[in-house]
Parts: C-alpha cells; sequence; structure tokens
C-alpha cells in the first residue's frame, strides 16, 4: 500500500476544553489554507485531557475528514506539551501551532506561510495588542517584559504563542523533549532564522481560560529556570540584602544591650541568628529545589506526554 502524500503544511492545535469553538476554528482554517498546493494541510488536533466533549467533537470531524488527525493524550500534561506531541507528529514541510480558543486569526497563516516561503524558518505572529481583560493582561505582561528583559533581549514585547517553524526547525526541537520546559522559549534558543508578523489578540469568544493563577505561577518558574540563571543570581541578592539588613539590626539590638535597654538573657543571639541565617537559607533552599527538582525529572527520563488514542494518524 503506498504512503499517503505529505501535506503542503501541517497545522498543530493544542486543545483544552475548546469543545464550543472547534467547528468554526477547523472551518477558518480551512478556508485561511484553501490556496495552499495540493493536497494541503494536515491539521493535528492534540486533546490535552479535556474536561468537556472536545474529543467527542474532534472525532466527528475526523471522520468527515481525513486530513484532519486526532491525538488524545493519557491526561492533562499541559500545553507545552500538548504542542510537542503534535509537532512530534507533524509530517509537513512546514508547521504551524495555533490556539483552539479563536483569539488567534486563522487568517493570518497565509502571511506566516508567505514569509516561510522568503526564507524564515521561525515566523512568529507576535501580539501587539490583546483584547482581553485587565488581570489577564497583566501576568502576560509582566512575564514578557521580565523574559525579554533577563532572557532574550529581542524576545517579542507581546509574546507568541502563534508560530509557523520550518522542519529543519521541528526536528531540532523533537531531539529536545523537556518536561518541565518552555516550548517558545526553546523555539527561540535555538535560533535560526526569524521574521515577525504583529497581530492584534481578539477577546475569547465563549468559556473561560484555563489559565488559573496556580497554572500561571507555574508556567514563569518553568520558563525561568529552563533558560536563565536569575533566580539563583536574585537568591544570592536577596540572601546578602537580608543579611546585611540582618547585621545592621543586630548591630541595634547589641548597642541596645550594651545600654541595658535590654534585660532578657539570650535575646541578642537569638535575634541575631533568627534575622540573618533562617530566611535567608529558607528563600535559598526553595529556589535551589526548584532547580533540583527540575534536574530529577530530565534525569528520570519520564516522556514529556503519553498518546492514549489517534485518529487518522499517519503509520512512521
Amino acid at each position: 500500500m503506498d504512503p499517503a502524500p505529505l501535506p503542503s503544511l501541517t497545522i498543530v492545535v493544542p486543545v483544552f476544553g475548546n469543545a464550543a469553538t472547534l467547528g468554526e476554528l477547523l472551518e477558518r482554517l480551512r478556508r485561511a489554507c484553501a490556496d495552499l498546493p495540493a493536497p494541503g494541510p494536515e491539521i493535528v488536533f492534540v486533546d490535552d485531557g479535556s474536561p468537556d466533549d472536545s474529543f467527542l467533537v474532534l472525532s466527528a470531524m475526523a471522520a468527515a475528514d481525513k486530513r484532519v488527525v486526532v491525538i488524545q493524550l493519557s491526561r492533562n500534561f499541559g500545553s507545552n506539551a500538548a504542542v510537542l506531541a503534535g509537532v512530534s507528529h507533524a509530517r509537513g514541510p512546514a508547521v504551524c501551532v495555533i490556539a483552539a480558543d479563536l483569539q488567534d486569526p486563522p487568517e493570518l497563516i497565509p502571511e506566516l506561510v508567505a514569509r516561510w516561503r522568503e526564507g524564515a524558518q521561525v515566523v512568529m505572529a507576535a501580539r501587539r495588542k490583546r483584547d482581553d481583560p485587565f488581570l489577564m493582561r497583566l501576568p502576560s505582561a509582566v512575564f514578557n517584559r521580565l523574559f525579554r528583559r533577563f532572557v532574550f533581549r529581542d524576545f517579542p514585547a507581546g509574546g507568541f504563542d502563534f508560530v509557523l517553524l520550518d522542519r529543519q526547525v521541528v526536528d531540532s526541537l523533537r531531539r529536545m523533549p523537556e518536561t518541565h520546559s518552555y516550548f517558545y522559549g526553546q523555539v527561540f534558543w535555538l535560533g535560526f532564522r526569524r521574521a515577525v508578523v504583529p497581530y492584534d489578540r481578539a477577546r475569547r469568544p465563549s468559556g473561560r481560560s484555563a489559565w488559573t493563577f496556580a497554572r500561571r505561577v507555574k508556567y514563569f518558574i518553568d520558563a525561568f529556570t529552563a533558560f536563565s540563571y536569575l533566580p539563583v543570581r536574585a537568591a544570592s541578592f536577596a540572601g546578602l540584602v537580608l543579611a546585611g539588613l540582618g547585621f545592621a539590626y543586630a548591630a541595634v539590638v547589641l548597642w541596645q544591650r550594651l545600654a541595658g535597654n535590654i534585660p532578657e538573657r539570650g535575646f541578642s543571639a537569638l535575634m541575631v541568628v533568627l534575622l540573618v541565617v533562617s530566611g535567608t537559607q529558607l528563600l535559598v533552599t526553595g529556589i535551589m529545589g526548584e532547580y533540583l527538582w527540575r534536574a530529577l525529572e530530565e534525569i528520570r527520563a519520564r516522556p514529556p506526554f503519553v498518546v492514549a488514542r489517534s485518529i487518522n494518524l499517519p503509520d512512521p
């Protein structure tokens, strides 16, 4: 039996609780890619343990169109793992990653493809502005500013997660399946020729974002511990400041002791130990623990994702 022809483009869509938007997304993706050369695009949906009926909707879409590939992960592994799962199974000469919530316009894909054909190997659709509530925009703005300031100076100011990658970039990413990392940081770390296409991110049409505060904190920690020594350097600086303040206050306590204003025995020594040692040790130990735990996870070499089942996925 002859193998299926390779698609002209692979589109990877991580899915988590997006049943309401999947039908419209697929239709807009088809219209946006209507002018691509035959046999057209391959659309890979990765169900990252969705709590709703996303997999049922995807199954019906895949039954009606063999170019729609569905990969269901065994549980929720997180957005980075879902994207990596889709990219790892992509067959096209270029791979486009887009969210399933319709905030990123599929109509921008032809422009990303055009920039790729001009020679760019990483084409980033960078957010110029976003129509989101303030409490959603603020954490993202802080993260992007810090990541741009302390990790990659040329990281897009508005961030990006809508991107087109050349096959060479995809193959490089498949050789670095890190467990607790930041996928788009990995893309930036690889280098290659880059291009930026600015766009305005739309408001979410339905549902609520799955990015809870706890998920955002983990995302922040993963990104910085994967690509920067900033947390360790910050711990050293904080320890130095706290130690300096502790010694200064210890001098005040000692002066008051010698002046007879502190009659209790042992109070001075106790305050010095608590202020100078305990707080600094706990802070530094916690930060080092974050790095050590992530190193342990990488040494265990557990896969970053586990595929439970798939639909229309060609044999390797």
